[in-house]
């Protein structure tokens, strides 16, 4: 054997065990992190995207700030921040965007006008007055202002008076202190009742304050507080109506204790009365931690669940505060009191809607006792915008979904941010848009699957959660869905109780409630003049047309066009007509008029009678639609100072629908969603969205000649001979070679205000951020599952690296990559570790 020989064979030796470590190698390896491709580009997100967003979007951290500047420097009044304010100071209480008009932001949209200068809102409450009063304000321009204009009278035909004011956190605190020097002066009753001193008891404010106009006297409903969980499950039995009129805060007093069925004018009397022996007494120990309210898990973690992959990254392109998928585009918002709004929605380059927002939030209850049979809370005055807090990963949204922060004024001197309180994402339906099988003539298989970009926020207003969605679809249908979710609201069960709900606990009632939710929108449909139609069946009695034909009960279309709005006003609970569309004045290509469906799915309550004193605050309610000619001066169907006094309210629905003609002018529609909800069993310690979900469609009905998904690229068409590879019709059904997964990270949550003791609590579960500064270091140290802040930073910084970004324009509009531990929330200045379980 020569050398050359020997040469060869030592080569191909080499080669071939190589290859052998190579293949060894790969199926050690992990699967992948997914390959990224930026999403189609398309013309409409080219130009001005970030002019058009800036006509919508809300306030950047740096615009608040420089409105609370403005307003101490130039309104002439002194200005106290609202978390020290006293009822007899002024103070800013929140501020957001102020839209322009309607007409000067097409225009500008249209291309035949500048665009509009942006503006703020600024709600003060003025005390230091020799007339108190809450007092609304323009601001601009942004970002250098250098007007303001007061616009309270233009806005309510009056100005408000300082008792609709919202209730401050100070005022909160204040009236807490009040209820535990008045629960000293009980000390045996309540040792007897609730095994308490009172310190360690919560209190739950209840809504409207009073009874009349003017009044500002709130029903506290009492409960054990356990720490690390909810409260809502386990009253005491006490409730206490304090009076907290007064701008003095020494002068609040409580009115009324309430115990058991029977009421005491003090804590004195009811303390004497105990200790005569005219008190029935029902002892309610405090519950033992975690207690009935526990979210911590029972079962540790098994197998993961599913989780969706995008196999070539995200399909949807965000500019600043606009979003373009799919032919579709919008910007969306969140109002601090109000909650989201979308803006100029488009599809097909073609404006659908000028505005679709929320306005309202109902929860109205039933009970024997005074709190909750008293409450009506509307919760824009609570903040629905505001109480958006921070999306946990893989929970409240997907894992792979962009977060994007907001910025707020309210009740601070300062932007404070809510970080990842919005999320974007696809979301596979597993379920086909459209698809068919044929065995007839010809055999194929045709179909689509449906997936549908989602825009969602998630309101924390006191014991509920509310999640709001935002749902696009490739048919060209926009959908909106609300879910309840959170802690039930609970009272003390005594008497006729049952009447009223379910038992849920040995003293707790699950109080009987409604969820009324109500939307603006805004249509322009295929253009401004449009049309409501109404569409419906009925049977006709026909003679069948051949001889000796018997005598059928055919279907018959019934069209409708109402003229003015007292027609086009539904009232809930009464039948609407099957098909409610809105007419352009085109037509399609078979002579119909281009619309659009307005299609409702929800069981709501029955309205507030007409003759509550209260009902006009809530005449929105009236209705489960209610179309009105679109008019600057009614922006919205409610107001945040209803609340406070709805026997005279600062905005009633009702006076919006007063018979103006409605056909071929700009139309709104104002539609409400909501259900009854008798608490049960199940709804401990939470009440879960299963069943628990209203909302609306909006559907394209011969707007277009045909339907629009035929155009998706996601479509799947196969036939018996195939094609090359089983591939060439059914993408989907052939995955990339190379397996991927998304990028390992462990979730980690900025450290909230908590206590000490809540968050220990939390340790049993999941993952947090922690300072290295934090009084948890000792904690970490035990845990094997401790990672060093090195080892938590290389999993945010790859997964950066892996995803990359998915906004344009300034830094303020870049989402962060995930709602927990992303790069986009690394806490400054400090080391931080995160704890893995």
């Amino acid at each position: 054997m020569n050398v050359k020989t020997v040469l060869v064979l030592l080569v191909l030796a080499l080669a071939t065990i190589f290859a052998l470590v190579c293949v060894l190698l790969t199926r050690e390896r992990a699967p992948g992190a997914c390959p990224q491709q930026p999403p189609e580009q398309r013309e409409e997100d080219d130009d001005g995207a970030a002019e058009r967003s800036l006509v919508f979007a809300d306030l950047s951290a740096e615009e608040l700030a420089q409105v609370v500047r403005y307003l101490r420097a130039e309104l002439g009044v002194p200005l106290v921040e609202a978390s020290r304010a006293l009822p007899s100071d002024n103070c800013i209480c929140w501020v957001e965007v102020q839209p322009p008009g309607k007409a000067e932001a097409l225009r500008f949209l249209d291309g035949a006008g500048a665009r509009p200068a942006r503006e703020a809102l600024a709600v003060l409450h003025l005390g230091a007055q020799a007339e108190p009063n809450v007092t609304e304000y323009v601001v601009g321009p942004l970002p250098a202002p250098t007007y303001h204009r007061d616009v309270t009278v233009r806005k309510y035909g009056a100005g408000l008076p300082y008792h609709r004011r919202t209730v401050t956190a100070r005022e909160y605190a204040d009236i807490e202190e009040l209820l535990r020097r008045e629960l000293r002066r009980a000390p045996r009753f309540l040792r007897a009742c609730c095994r308490s001193d009172g310190s360690d008891l919560a209190a739950l404010t209840t809504a409207p304050r009073g009874a009349r106009s003017g009044d500002r006297a709130t029903w506290f409903v009492l409960f054990h507080a356990v720490p690390g969980t909810g409260f809502f499950l386990s009253p005491v039995g006490l409730e206490v109506l304090v009076d907290h009129s007064a701008l003095d805060v020494s002068r609040w007093r409580p009115l009324s204790f309430f115990y058991n069925g029977r009421h005491f004018p003090s804590a004195e009397l009811l303390e004497a009365e105990f200790l005569s022996g005219n008190v029935s007494v029902v002892s309610v120990e405090k519950p033992a931690a975690p207690g009935p309210g526990s979210l911590q898990p029972r079962r540790l973690p098994d197998r993961p669940p599913p989780m969706p992959v995008e196999l070539r990254g995200p399909r949807y392109r965000l500019h600043g505060d606009c979003v373009f998928f799919q032919g579709w585009s919008f910007c969306f918002g969140m109002s601090p009191s109000s909650g989201p709004r979308l803006s100029d929605v488009r599809f097909r380059r073609e404006r659908l809607l000028y505005e679709l927002s929320l306005q309202e939030a109902l929860a109205l209850y039933g009970a024997n006792c005074p709190g909750a049979m008293s409450t009506r809370y509307l919760d824009a005055s609570f903040g629905i915008g505001r109480s958006s807090y921070e999306l946990v990963r893989g929970v409240d949204c997907p894992y792979l979904a962009t977060y994007v922060d907001r910025h707020y004024v309210s009740e601070a001197g300062a932007p404070a941010a809510r970080r990842a309180s919005l999320c974007l994402f696809e979301h596979d339906e597993a379920l086909p848009l459209r698809r068919h099988f044929s065995d007839a003539h010809s055999a194929y298989y045709g179909g689509l699957r449906r997936s549908a970009l989602v825009l969602r926020a998630v309101s924390t207003l006191i014991n509920y959660d509310y999640v709001w969605d935002f749902l696009f679809h490739a048919s060209g249908a926009l959908e909106v869905r609300v879910h309840a979710t959170g802690y039930i609201s609970s009272c003390f069960l005594h008497g006729r109780a049952t009447d009223y709900g379910n038992r849920v606990g040995e003293h707790t009632l699950g109080t009987m409630h409604l969820h009324h939710m109500h939307y603006k929108v805004d249509l322009d449909v295929a253009g401004r003049p449009n049309w409501l139609e109404t569409q419906d069946m009925e049977y006709e009695a026909v003679q069948a047309p051949w001889p000796g034909g018997p005598l059928l009960q055919r279907p018959v279309l019934r069209r409708r066009r109402p003229q003015r709005e007292d027609e086009a006003a539904f009232p809930l609970g009464a039948p609407l007509p099957r098909y409610v569309t809105f007419a352009g004045a085109q037509r399609n290509k078979w002579g119909h008029p281009r619309s659009y469906r307005l299609q409702l799915r929800s069981a709501p309550a029955e309205p507030l009678p007409a003759r509550s004193p209260m009902e006009r605050a809530l005449s929105w309610g009236r209705y489960q639609l209610a179309v009105t000619r679109r008019k600057e001066e009614e922006p919205s169907s409610s107001s945040v100072h209803n609340q406070n006094d709805p026997w005279t309210p600062s905005v009633a629905f009702a006076d919006f629908i007063n018979n103006e003609t409605i056909a071929g002018e700009d139309l709104v529609a104002w539609v409400t969603v909501g259900f009854l909800h008798v608490p049960h069993a199940e709804d401990v310690p939470n009440t879960v969205t299963v069943g628990n979900g209203v909302g609306f469609l909006l559907r394209p009905y011969n707007y277009f000649d045909e339907d629009p998904s035929v155009d998706s690229p996601d479509s799947t068409y196969l036939r018996p001979e195939g094609t090359a590879g089983g591939c060439g019709g059914h993408p989907l059904g052939c995955p990339p070679a190379a397996a991927c997964a998304p990028p390992q990270d462990c979730s980690s949550f900025q450290e909230p205000p908590w206590q000490k003791r809540q968050i220990e609590e939390m340790l049993q579960s999941g993952c947090l951020l922690i300072p290295r500064a934090s009084f948890l270091e000792p904690l970490l140290v035990q845990n094997s599952n401790y990672c060093p802040a090195s080892t938590a930073e290389q999993r945010t910084a790859g997964q950066a690296e892996a995803h990359g970004s998915r906004s344009e324009g300034s830094a303020r509009h870049k989402p962060p990559r995930s709602a927990l531990g992303s790069a986009a929330h690394e806490t400054k200045g400090r080391e931080a570790a995160s704890l893995c379980i």
